[in-house]
C-alpha cells in the first residue's frame, strides 16, 4: 500500500510541474515579448506598406521577353507575364484578378515563372490597375509536411512525442518573439542569448522527461557544456580578430535605426551558442537515459563504475555527433564556400577568410561543448544513480 501511495504523490507531483512548467513558459514568452519589443524599431516593410495577399494562378494571358545590353558587355533579360488569379485570402477572397509577373536576370538559372496552379503572393495598390507578383506560397506546404511529421511522432512517440513538440514550440517562439525583438530593441544581445539557452534547457527537459534524477542529470551537463562553448568563443572572438561582417546581410544589420547599433561579433555569439545548445542537449540526455537504463537493468550501480560506463557511451556519441555537427554546418554554407574558393587561388588566403573561419569556429566551439557535456554529464549520473545517493534519499 506505501508503494502505491508513494506512486500516486509521484504522478501528482509530476503533473504539478508539468502544468507549472508549461504555464510559467508561456509567462516567460508573453512578458518576455512585451518586454523585449517595447522599444523595437518600425522599419517600412519589403513591400511598403501595401498588403499581400495568397491567390491561385487560373490562366496565363501574355508573356514579353526583352533582351539587352547592360553594363561592360553584360546582358540581361527582362520577362514580364500577365496572367489571372483567383484571390484565396484577404478582402479579394474569391475574386479573379489581373496581376502582372516581372522578373530580371543574367544567369541562364533565374526564378521559376507563373503557371497555371501556382500558389502565389500578390500585392496590391490603389495607384495600379492590377496586383504584381510577390513570391511564391510555400508556408501551406511547410505547414502540410510538419502536419504529417506531428502525426508520425505522435503515433510512434505518443505522449512524449507531443511533448516534444510542445518543448519544440516553445523554443521557436522564444527566439522569434523574445530573443529578435530584444536585438531590434537594442539590448545585449550576450544577456538574450544564454537567457533563451537556458529556457530551451530547462523548459525542454522538464516538458519531455520530467522532474527526475534524468532530466537533472542531462540539465547539468547540457548547461555546463553551453558555459564552455559561450567562454570559449568569447575568447576566441578576441583572439581571432573577428569583426561579424562575414556577409551582406550582416552589414546591411549596422544600417538598422536600433536604439543601440547592432553589436556583429555578440549576433556571432549568439548564432554559435544556440546552434549548439541542442547538439550539446542530445548528447547530454543520450548519455543520462542510457545509464539509466543500465541502473535499472541491474548493471553499474556505484559512481565509479556509472562514470566509466558513461563515458564509454559518450565516446560512442561523441564520434558521430561531431561528424553531424561537422557537416551540417559545411551543409549550410555550402554555397559560400564554393564561391569563395572559386575566387581564391590561395588555399592560404581561403582558409583564413573571416566566412570560412567562423564555419570552422561553430563546429570547433560545439565540439567542445559536447565534449565537457559527456563526462560532465557521466559524473553527474554517478553520483546520483549511485546506491549511496539511493539509500540516503530513503
Amino acid at each position: 500500500m506505501r508503494i502505491i501511495e508513494r506512486l500516486r504523490n509521484f504522478m501528482n507531483f509530476n503533473k504539478i510541474v508539468y502544468i507549472s512548467v508549461m504555464l510559467l513558459s508561456a509567462a516567460f514568452l508573453f512578458f518576455g515579448n512585451r518586454m523585449s519589443a517595447t522599444n523595437v524599431i518600425n522599419i517600412i516593410p519589403m513591400f511598403g506598406q501595401m498588403p499581400v495577399y495568397t491567390a491561385q494562378v487560373t490562366e496565363i494571358v501574355e508573356r514579353a521577353e526583352h533582351t539587352g545590353a547592360w553594363t561592360w558587355g553584360t546582358y540581361i533579360t527582362n520577362i514580364h507575364i500577365f496572367f489571372y488569379a483567383r484571390m484565396t485570402s484577404g478582402d479579394f477572397r474569391n475574386e479573379i484578378v489581373l496581376a502582372e509577373f516581372a522578373d530580371s536576370f543574367f544567369f541562364e538559372q533565374h526564378r521559376k515563372e507563373v503557371e497555371v496552379g501556382d500558389r502565389v503572393l500578390l500585392s496590391h495598390s490603389e495607384q495600379w490597375d492590377f496586383f504584381r507578383f510577390v513570391d511564391y506560397e510555400r508556408m501551406s506546404s511547410i505547414i502540410v509536411l510538419g502536419i504529417i511529421l506531428f502525426g508520425m511522432v505522435l503515433l510512434f512517440s505518443r505522449k512524449k512525442g507531443f511533448n516534444s513538440v510542445i518543448a519544440l514550440a516553445f523554443t521557436c517562439i522564444a527566439i522569434f518573439a523574445v530573443f529578435i525583438p530584444a536585438i531590434l530593441s537594442g539590448r545585449n544581445i550576450y544577456i538574450a542569448a544564454a537567457i533563451i539557452c537556458a529556457f530551451s534547457i530547462i523548459s525542454t527537459l522538464l516538458i519531455v522527461v520530467g522532474p527526475n534524477k534524468k532530466t537533472l542529470s542531462t540539465m547539468l551537463g547540457c548547461l555546463g557544456g553551453v558555459i564552455l562553448a559561450g567562454l570559449l568563443m568569447f575568447a576566441m572572438d578576441y583572439i581571432l580578430n573577428l569583426s561579424g561582417l562575414i556577409d551582406q546581410e550582416a552589414g546591411s544589420l549596422l544600417r538598422l535605426p536600433t536604439p543601440n547599433p547592432i553589436n556583429l561579433r555578440a549576433i556571432l555569439f549568439a548564432g554559435v551558442i544556440i546552434g549548439s545548445t541542442g547538439a550539446i542537449m542530445d548528447v547530454a540526455m543520450s548519455i543520462s537515459s542510457s545509464l539509466w537504463e543500465v541502473k535499472q537493468a541491474g548493471g553499474a550501480s556505484d559512481f565509479r563504475s556509472i562514470f566509466k560506463s558513461g563515458v564509454e557511451i559518450g565516446k560512442d556519441i561523441f564520434g558521430t555527433m561531431l561528424n553531424t555537427l561537422i557537416l551540417a554546418y559545411i551543409g549550410s554554407s555550402l554555397s559560400v564556400i564554393l564561391l569563395l574558393t572559386a575566387h581564391t587561388t590561395s588555399l592560404l588566403t581561403l582558409f583564413n577568410t573571416e566566412m570560412i573561419i567562423v564555419e570552422f569556429l561553430r563546429a570547433l566551439v560545439g565540439s567542445f561543448g559536447m565534449f565537457l557535456a559527456i563526462p560532465l554529464t557521466a559524473a553527474v549520473c554517478g553520483w546520483l544513480y549511485s546506491n549511496k545517493v539511493a539509500k540516503a534519499s530513503r
